[in-house]
């Protein structure tokens, strides 16, 4: 609504209570007096002048938000320390992303995270509740708020961890220009630009109206692993630990030329091509054994190419001295060209074809003995002619809201209705190809799988590489709300109010996966093609469902010195319309309403107390809920894709002919429709926090959060290293699949989410301000972080241990840092110049624990020549970096920043996981920032 403003008691307590260690200091901590103004902030939904309170807000100003460098809003968010698990754009990179960019608070998960636009919902990426953060231009931001405390009371599901309110500019009048340019200094690979153009109509104080348009075009080069040192070498990176030389072995089976798997034989497994003629010969191949192995970490991006176009028109006008309407819309493109090895796919080979009998039979009788007591093949195949699998995902982002607010009867209220859209396009873009059109190129000869690839095997594939949209899904939410505020009576501390709101929404969801992504099933049955490399068996999905809330929140003074609120809330959502109801042999059946109709009453108390003029001691304790996704409930039981390398779980039984050794094996997914007892119920949570503020001296502000969430009942999927390393306990989840790629049976594990979990979650965030003039100008630092104390993760299933996650890669192949935190040092040296050093560090943590099973790492012998699989535990670096930034004021009208982003060039620190994130290899793409040292300039003018 309008800028923060403090009374002057709390202005010089809590001046780091808004500072987020972006380089800026909080400019209403430590300004004059003045006319305080009755609004409404994150975290209530009471209109009264805002003072620093019991809840730990948050804010970011424009000028600290343009002293950050970001220049994105995931980019941005992904800066505070407080923000830990969430999805960044690496993980596009066949690391399950899908485009998207998330915020996560205390690691608890995006999902549980609430991002609003001006204090309203958005319309998730999918069938819950995760925003795409690159939906939002952050050029049109005016500032951010967080709430680092859980707010289900208020807002009801999905708030768990908090929320996070991307505030839009308001009231503007005049043109606004503003560029930026980033270049690391390595190349121009991972270049940004961007340009923002906005102009305001109207002065909504003296005309009684404003009207804002605003258009932003943004762009980000592609990152290769090849680029950058530390990646190129991708599943052979050398390290050192402990004084020894060791060397990371990820190489895949799925190689060019092909390998073949073998039943029947002298031997399992062989390369035809390296039988004949005694080498490997495509780039990033190596010969182990007799076969020639994929290093495909060295052929993946590191960041992917981005652009984004956003216009945004925002209305408001005076009815009268007591109502307001206001209209505003967003629509927003974005895409995410994200690309990643070349297919890895294994292929039937028919034992009478001309392949067989003219290219593996022949090799496999000079060096194995006789091709004719071979009872099964199957080829091991990297597509590398078709290229890296890309994908072009396209977001576009519609977002309407419009209303009234204003003043009657005492009351203040806001009413709106909210349209919001998020459409997701998958592109295939290369690399992808058609099974008929491959099968049909291997059978006539024209192209041979077990040659090495060239120009002419190249062209001679590229007939079957597909160039067409896979999937398309549309999110969408309605929702009307209505909430109001007034005082109440006078209490010993002034004037308790009473705010009181109801809520309806209506979500659908819609996934259309294209004939090509189906594949053959029963709802095409004359269809006959597949992707090959990017799996199929997709079905379509079309549900909806209904959900309202209401709540109330009292707060009262009961004397000068201390404050109480109370919030309660019920929500209740109605089971999930299925229009698009398949069973687990995938026939369609007729629409039905799947999980069950489920509703919660949440409520949160908190207390503020000021025992001096320079103290604040506050509290909460509240309780939250989450109901289950759509997609949980109706999600169809599909091919999930292939799993990483794992030894075989089958060491018997009628399963055991599919075993392929250390392999990739498929992954069934799907939601668990279950009526009755045993449907998906919501997740609870209780959270408690207990701060303080305290301003010693005038020019020094401290303030500590110590803060707690335990969840139980969460819905989980079990990672598939779980399953696989575990086969006995999970014996029931294998099963045969007749793969329609493969065109035979193949070994599959099928995952589907239940509430089996609980976790939890503690930790202490600081934020520290210290301010002094000085001749030379004004010296300000700002500190804050979060430090950890628990992410425990029991997964509920008896035996388990429960996963103490802080400062470790755990068993869901995630890290939570014990430690986060950001310094920045401003020195303003005048009214035209400010500079400002900001360190950003992330503690060690202990890395993902290689065994020698794994076959992911081996010794380096005397010789250098690679050695035996071995394990390694070792320890991943801190990772510190600086960065510098100088601005200049030329006029009113004119600013221009420069900066330098990481100045001493620091790479990311080495890392042995084999999973998590994207396929990156060597180092963890989700924690650092790849780029390395880059250096950027922006300009802003008025007219």
């Amino acid at each position: 609504m309008v800028e923060k403003i403090l009374s002057r008691s709390v202005r010089l307590m809590f001046a780091s209570g808004v500072v987020m260690g972006m380089g800026a200091i909080a400019q209403p901590a430590f300004a004059q007096d003045a006319a305080p103004q009755r609004i409404e902030i994150t975290g209530s939904s009471i209109k009264r002048v805002q003072v620093e309170g019991a809840l730990p807000v948050q804010t970011l100003s424009k000028a600290q938000i343009e002293q950050s460098g970001a220049t994105t809003a995931a980019d941005l968010i992904a800066t505070l320390p407080s923000m830990q698990g969430f999805v960044t754009s690496s993980t596009s990179i066949n690391g399950g992303g899908g485009g998207t960019q998330t915020a996560s608070i205390h690691g608890i998960g995006d999902n549980y995270t609430l991002v609003l636009l001006n204090g309203r919902r958005v319309a998730p990426f999918t069938t819950g509740s995760t925003v795409n953060l690159a939906s939002i231009p952050l050029s049109a931001v005016e500032r951010v708020e967080i709430l680092t405390d859980g707010a289900s009371a208020l807002y009801g599901s999905d708030a768990i961890a908090g929320v996070v309110n991307f505030v839009l500019k308001k009231n503007q009048k005049d043109f606004n220009v503003e560029f930026t340019y980033s270049t690391p200094q390595e190349s121009s690979k991972g270049k940004t630009t961007n340009f923002a153009l906005s102009k305001g109509f109207g002065d909504l104080n003296s005309d009684g109206y404003n009207v804002l348009l605003a258009y932003s075009h943004d762009e980000q080069a592609e990152l290769n692993a090849s680029d950058r040192e530390f990646a190129a070498k991708g599943g052979v990176t050398p390290f050192k630990e402990a004084g020894k030389n060791y060397t990371m072995y990820m190489l895949s089976s799925n190689s060019i030329p092909g390998n073949v798997n073998l039943t029947g034989g002298t031997v399992s497994n062989f390369n035809p091509y390296l039988a004949v003629n005694g080498n490997c010969p495509a780039n990033n191949t190596f010969q182990v054994g007799r076969r020639c192995l994929f290093n495909y970490g060295a052929t993946v991006q590191m960041l992917p190419e981005l652009k984004r176009d956003s216009f945004l028109t925002n209305v408001n006008v005076n009815i009268n001295d007591d109502t307001r309407f206001f209209a505003e819309g967003m629509f927003t493109k974005f895409t995410s060209t994200a690309r990643f090895a070349p297919p890895a796919q294994p292929l039937g080979i028919d034992l009478n074809s001309a392949l067989w009998k003219n290219t593996i039979a022949p090799a496999y009788a000079k060096l194995y003995g006789d091709p004719t007591k071979i009872t099964r093949a199957t080829m091991t195949l990297r597509l590398v002619d078709a290229g890296g699998r890309t994908d072009g995902w396209a977001t576009e982002s519609k977002h309407l809201a419009t209303g009234f607010e204003g003043s009657m009867f005492g009351w203040d209220y806001n009413t709106s209705y909210i349209f919001s859209e998020n459409k997701a396009i998958d592109n295939a873009v290369a690399g992808y190809t058609s099974g008929e059109k491959l099968d049909a190129l291997i059978k006539s000869g024209a192209w041979n799988p077990f040659l090495p690839p060239t120009a002419a095997t190249k062209a001679a594939l590229a007939p079957a590489v597909l160039k067409q949209v896979l999937d398309t899904s549309t999110s969408q939410i309605n929702v009307l709300n209505f909430r109001a505020s007034k005082e109440l009576f006078k209490m010993a501390g002034g004037s308790s109010s009473l705010g009181l709101g109801l809520d309806a929404m209506r979500q659908t969801y819609v996934d259309d996966p294209s004939p090509i992504a189906q594949g053959p099933n029963k709802q095409q049955p004359n269809w006959t093609d597949t992707n090959v490399g990017g799996g199929t068996g997709a079905l379509p999905v079309d549900s909806s469902r209904k959900s309202w809330g209401a709540f109330g929140e009292l707060y009262m003074p009961l004397a000068k010195n201390f404050e109480t609120t109370f919030a309660a809330r019920y929500d209740s959502y109605d089971a999930v319309k299925n229009a698009k109801n398949f069973d687990d042999q995938g026939n369609l059946l007729a629409p039905a309403v799947q999980g069950t109709k489920q509703s919660s009453a949440t409520y949160k108390l908190s207390g503020a107390f000021r025992p001096t003029d320079s103290m604040l001691l506050r509290a909460s304790y509240g309780t939250g809920f989450k109901a289950p996704s759509m997609g949980a409930i109706t999600q169809p039981i599909s091919n999930g894709g292939s799993s990483n390398f794992f030894p075989c779980p089958i060491t018997s039984g009628p399963l055991l002919p599919l075993c392929n050794g250390t392999a990739e094996y498929n992954l069934l997914s799907g939601g668990n429709s279950s009526t009755g007892s045993t449907a998906l119920k919501p997740e609870k949570s209780t959270q408690w926090t207990m701060g303080f503020r305290i301003e010693p001296v005038s020019n020094i502000s401290v303030g500590f959060d110590f803060w707690n969430v335990q969840l139980k009942d969460q819905i989980k999927t079990l990672s598939q290293s779980e399953v696989f390393l575990n086969p006995v306990k999970y014996a029931a989840l294998f099963s045969a699949y007749y793969d329609p790629i493969q065109k035979q049976d193949v070994l599959a594990a099928t995952l589907t989410p239940f509430n089996l979990a609980n976790a939890k979650f503690q930790g202490i965030d600081w934020d520290h301000s210290f301010r002094m003039d000085t001749s030379m100008g004004k010296v300000t630092l700002n500190w804050t972080g979060t430090y950890m104390l628990k992410a425990d993760l029991d997964s509920g299933i008896k035996g388990d241990a429960v996963e103490k996650s802080v400062g470790k890669f755990n068993k869901y192949n995630d890290v939570t840092f014990k430690i986060i935190s950001r310094l920045a040092a401003i020195w303003k040296a005048s009214d035209r110049y400010t500079h400002t050093a900001t360190l950003g560090y992330h503690h060690n943590y202990k890395d993902s624990v290689i065994t020698a099973d794994d076959g992911a790492v081996r010794a380096v012998n005397a010789d250098g020549t690679p050695g035996d699989y071995v394990g390694v535990e070792r320890t991943v670096k801190r990772y510190v970096t600086v960065d510098w930034q100088s601005k200049i004021n030329f006029s009113k009208t004119l600013t221009l920043t420069a900066g330098i982003k990481n100045l001493f060039n620091q790479d990311p620190p080495f890392s042995q996981r084999i999973e998590g994130g994207g396929n990156q290899l060597g180092y963890d793409g989700r924690y650092t920032d790849p780029l390395g040292r880059q250096f950027y300039v922006v300009g802003n003018m008025k007219f």
